[in-house]
């Protein structure tokens, strides 16, 4: 590992320099890649560098303490004892900040949630979900926006689609996408009995223009009437978009905004997000698209997680990780989750590496 010390510690100072140059700044897709990498290397090179002060100064309590005499031999082998353990947690550090890292990190994140199976409670609970992300991203500091939302009628969600814009969120996001099943006593069982639902999450990374090229030529654009709930809700305009590209058959469909060309702009961001994912499943040799790798069919049987309501408990099938404060994480407390999960890909990074 420490190897490439010298040649990371090289291209950082390379890039500060060439942030600083006037050519770069006229070329703003190559600038967002150097500021990128400038930013993911930040925190390397500054443990590299508190690293080298470290080894500095054992070497020079092991100086010291090969010639000390009586008293004094006892301060230096308790200062190179100091300096020894934290040079190993900061060798551990480093470790961590080396792993590969997800070429995702740093972008803003598009989530759709759907009830699955379980009918009428399989939309209260993406509803529940929906509410669940959006106080996280509160309680981080994200701001969320609504691209589109079908409301179910007893007050849940059919779907919603929204992004999720924030430094960190797709690393805190990017382990939610899958079947989550609840068990609970829906409010529509008048037995009291305990039933089993699910709701499906979908995550993308947002993908810039410049990173997925859409030749309009590709795509089949239909315009018609929102639908609404009666009144003043009801577009008397064909202002709804669907989208249809036509060499993957995506489509994408927006009909929240009375504005054709806002609703046209918002089917784009979500259409983008899923053909740079196309495209990355591609490159890894993936035989089916992320959205099947994710979610499935929706079935309880290919849950990720169960939210159960009468035990008070989250359970993470994917990493056998339980804890038992449901009704905390459903208020947007998710931190402890996303830690474990965190945890163990960097385990299996640290495995794969040793």
């Amino acid at each position: 590992m420490f190897d490439r010390v010298k040649s990371l510690e090289d291209e950082f100072v390379s890039l500060e320099a060439s942030l600083s140059d006037p050519d770069l700044v006229s070329d703003q897709s190559k600038l967002r890649e150097v500021t990128r990498r400038y930013k993911d290397l930040t925190p390397v090179v500054d443990c590299i560098r508190r690293r080298r002060s470290l080894l500095a100064d054992a070497e020079a309590a092991r100086e010291l303490l090969a010639v000390a005499e009586d008293d004094e031999r006892a301060v230096w082998k308790q200062e190179l004892a100091e300096n020894e353990a934290a040079l190993e947690a900061l060798e551990e550090e480093l470790r961590l900040l080396m792993l590969p890292k997800d070429p995702n990190d740093g972008r803003n994140v598009i989530m759709e949630i759907r009830g699955a199976e379980g009918g009428e409670e399989a939309n209260l609970f993406a509803r529940d979900l929906y509410d669940m992300y959006r106080a996280y991203a509160n309680a981080k500091g994200w701001t969320v926006e609504v691209l589109s939302s079908d409301d179910s009628d007893l007050g849940g969600v059919n779907q919603v689609t929204m992004m999720v814009k924030g430094d960190t969120s797709w690393g805190r996001l990017k382990f939610e996408g899958g079947t989550h099943r609840v068990q609970r006593v829906p409010i529509t069982e008048s037995q009291g009995r305990i039933h089993t639902s699910s709701a499906t999450v979908l995550v993308l990374p947002e993908a810039e223009e410049v990173e997925v090229h859409i030749d309009d030529k590709d795509l089949d654009v239909d315009v018609y009437r929102s639908s609404g709930a009666g009144g003043q809700s009801v577009n008397t305009t064909d202002s709804a978009v669907r989208i249809t590209h036509k060499p993957t058959g995506v489509v994408v469909t927006m009909q929240d905004e009375r504005s054709q060309i806002q609703n046209r702009a918002r089917a784009m961001i979500v259409l983008r997000a899923r053909l740079l994912k196309l495209a990355e499943d591609e490159q890894n040799a993936a035989q089916s698209a992320e959205r099947r790798s994710q979610v499935g069919a929706g079935g309880r049987g290919e849950k990720i997680r169960t939210y159960n309501f009468k035990e008070n408990r989250l359970t993470d099938h994917r990493i056998g990780f339980t804890i038992y404060r449901l009704q905390d994480v459903l208020a947007g407390d998710l931190d402890e989750t996303v830690d474990a999960l965190t945890s163990d890909e960097r385990a299996k990074q640290l495995a794969g590496h040793a």
